[in-house]
């Protein structure tokens, strides 16, 4: 077997598998080296300037300019390519718009939370997966309202990460 043999799914499914075991054994070394708070502070710094990089290539890839952005229809176009293209099978979450404006998130298992106990920091772990979307919303210029505000690790303190993002338009 070859890498030509497996098919864009397989191939994609690995490619994020080995990009969230780097993403989990960067943060790993950085809690080592540098204890818990910091690996927090440096893991949300360095999602925050990929952001930029990140939906901006998706939508580009997509053919989604910038004003189209700037209307729900546009909005959910982009977020839609960005699952697509980052969500692995393994990461156990569903996302839905309920309403006009209203993007719902529900994740039955947390693949980075379960990553954080493997390596002893689930106690001070904060959510650097919806922290990754909400910072794709802050590039984009997006007013919007997150309920439950996510502060921490919702799954961990609470036993459900279930949320909706409110967008005003």
């Amino acid at each position: 077997m070859t890498v030509k043999s497996l098919d864009r799914d397989e191939l994609r499914e690995l490619l994020v598998k080995c990009w969230m075991t780097h993403d989990g054994m960067w943060f790993y070394q950085c809690k080592q080296e540098y204890g818990i708070d910091a690996a927090n502070r440096l893991n949300r710094a360095a999602i925050k300037s990929l952001a930029p990089v990140e939906v901006h290539r998706v939508a580009k890839a997509l053919g989604i300019k910038g004003k189209e952005i700037e209307t729900f229809d546009g909005l959910k176009a982009v977020i839609d390519g960005m699952f697509q293209t980052i969500k692995g099978d393994f990461m156990d979450f569903t996302f839905e718009y309920p309403e006009e404006n209203v993007l719902r998130w529900e994740m039955d298992r947390c693949f980075a939370l379960e990553g954080m106990k493997m390596i002893g920091a689930s106690e001070q772990y904060e959510c650097g997966v919806l922290y990754r979307v909400f910072c794709w919303f802050d590039e984009l210029g997006l007013k919007y309202r997150v309920e439950p505000p996510v502060e921490g690790c919702l799954m961990r303190d609470t036993g459900s990460c279930t949320g909706i993002v409110r967008f005003e338009f």
